[in-house]
């Protein structure tokens, strides 16, 4: 695949996100950026959100990872349908009583100013460090597949491809997104078809032939026994029910797609939809993964390893796609990549910009020509964040990208799971200055327990549960500083009463 081949695709491919963008942005305001005017199909929202819940990541590391962790990851997939059921019947209802545009405003009428504050800063932390991960992963694809090859150096591959999705989504914000993000988890799943087919084809495995393949593969294994082994099914399976709650149903990036549905009924019916097909497409990312070993060793193909020898598994994918298999099945892992990490990407930096806009500039307050411009302000700021931290992410990562997702959104993200389980499942009140230090003090004391853990506690590791432990300590710290509120002070916000 020549690079003149790969950026004439990336060309093509953004010139239909930017003409999307100008059909979809006209006349766009405020509500249309922050909830699409509240009026989006159902439908579409499930199968936008699809992409948006993946990412370059999943597309890459997931089929990576099955040398090293076998299906284990089918586990957290499985404990995504309980998260998924306790959005659905608990948040959302909650979210839509309440008809808000940004879910950390719960925390306000809930607790008060520094519970909202500090909720809506842990988001901006975590989203904005997780989606810089993502965008990491197709910027060094790129990278490698195209622009080292002329010369150009990483921070311009970088620079361009955020400067991309700034492009498209500035005006329109979500109403735009919810249609290239339907264009682009299309795109991502023909393309992840398309490569389990053409793998397939290669090995001369017809569909009975590939189920059997998988099925009797050794990197199939999904129930693991040893509770301390960091892919124990039961604790795999808790951690995939928390992430979601925590990194979907706590996180205004998903959840502002489903707040632009017409009722809570929509709603409700898009998240169930979305979490059936979500579990399958996650069963093909892993078969993918099977094949991709399978025709390494059949094709006797050296894989990457790092220097303890072992396989790198986040380089499998791309390393076979653009040098082992045929010019057409290249062209499509490329596409691939860049549906899903876009899919990811334009959503985020959109939530990232609604609250902000929201919650800390209080935007609302102004005319609609000045929200206009603070917007497009934030917009823009937030795209040079994301930028930094992908250039401080490539000085210093060493692991596997989706488990460096997963440790950082256990540590930043559980103090918002601490905080809405804690107005949610108590009556109680907090001293609201104190919420701040308890939300910082948490996750600190989780890294220390992280680093001791197999001394104190028996050779236990701690895997992606990482995020109950945070989350539990930050309840605890919560209760801590609580006191006994007025029995009628609450009753509409608080499901458990």
């Amino acid at each position: 695949m020549s690079p003149t081949l790969i950026l004439s695709l990336i060309a093509g491919y953004f010139v239909i996100l930017i003409v999307i963008a100008l059909l979809t942005s006209r006349k766009a305001t405020s509500e249309s950026f922050f909830v699409a005017n509240r009026n989006a199909p159902w439908y579409m929202v499930a199968f936008a959100m699809i992409g948006t819940s993946l990412s370059g990541v999943t597309f890459i590391s997931v089929p990576g990872m099955v040398q090293s962790q076998s299906w284990s990851y089918m586990a957290v997939v499985m404990g995504y349908l309980v998260g998924y059921l306790v959005i659905g019947l608990v948040l959302m209802p909650l979210y839509y009583r309440l008809r808000l545009m940004s879910i950390y405003g719960y925390l306000e009428q809930r607790f008060g100013f520094w519970s909202y504050k500090t909720g809506a800063l842990f988001f901006l932390i975590s989203r904005a460090a997780g989606s810089a991960l993502r965008l990491y992963l197709v910027a060094g694809v790129l990278q490698l597949a195209v622009f080292d090859d002329m010369g150009v150096p990483f921070v311009v591959t970088v620079i361009v491809s955020i400067m991309l999705i700034y492009l498209y989504t500035f005006r329109g914000g979500l109403k735009t997104i919810l249609w290239t993000d339907t264009f682009q988890t299309l795109a991502m799943l023909t393309c992840v078809g398309v490569s389990i087919y053409l793998v397939s084809s290669e090995l001369n495995l017809g569909l009975a032939e590939l189920v059997r393949t998988v099925k009797s593969s050794d990197m199939s294994q999904i129930y693991f026994s040893d509770i301390k082994d960091d892919k124990f099914f039961w604790k795999q399976f808790a951690s995939g029910a928390f992430i979601t709650i925590v990194m979907t149903g706590l996180d205004q990036d998903l959840m502002q797609k489903n707040l632009s549905c017409r009722s809570l009924g929509d709603a409700q019916k898009n998240m169930f939809w979305f979490t059936l097909v979500l579990v399958f497409v996650n069963i093909l990312f892993l078969t993918l993964g099977v094949l991709l070993y399978k025709f390494a060793a059949v094709k006797g193909i050296q894989l990457p390893t790092n220097a303890t020898g072992k396989i790198i598994g986040d380089d499998v994918f791309p390393l076979l796609a653009t040098e082992h298999f045929t010019l057409f099945a290249g062209i499509i892992f490329i596409l691939g990549i860049v549906a899903v990490t876009y899919a990811s990407a334009d959503s985020a930096l959109t939530a990232l910009t609604t609250s902000f806009c929201v919650d800390f500039l209080s935007i609302r307050q102004y005319s609609e020509k000045k929200q206009t411009q603070l917007r497009q302000l934030t917009h823009l700021g937030f795209s040079v964040v994301l930028i930094v931290i992908i250039l401080i992410f490539r000085a210093l990562n060493d692991q596997s990208l989706i488990t460096a997702v997963f440790k950082l959104a256990g540590y930043t993200y559980g103090p918002l799971l601490g905080l809405f389980s804690f107005g949610i499942l108590t009556s109680r009140m907090l001293r609201e200055p104190l919420v701040l230090p308890v939300c910082i003090a948490a996750p600190l004391l989780t890294l220390l327990i992280n680093a001791n853990s197999e001394a104190w506690l028996g050779g236990y590791k701690f895997g992606f549960e990482i995020l109950l432990l945070n989350g539990l300590l930050t309840f605890l710290g919560l209760l801590a500083i609580s006191r006994p509120a007025v029995p009628e002070a609450v009753p509409e916000l608080n499901p458990a009463r």
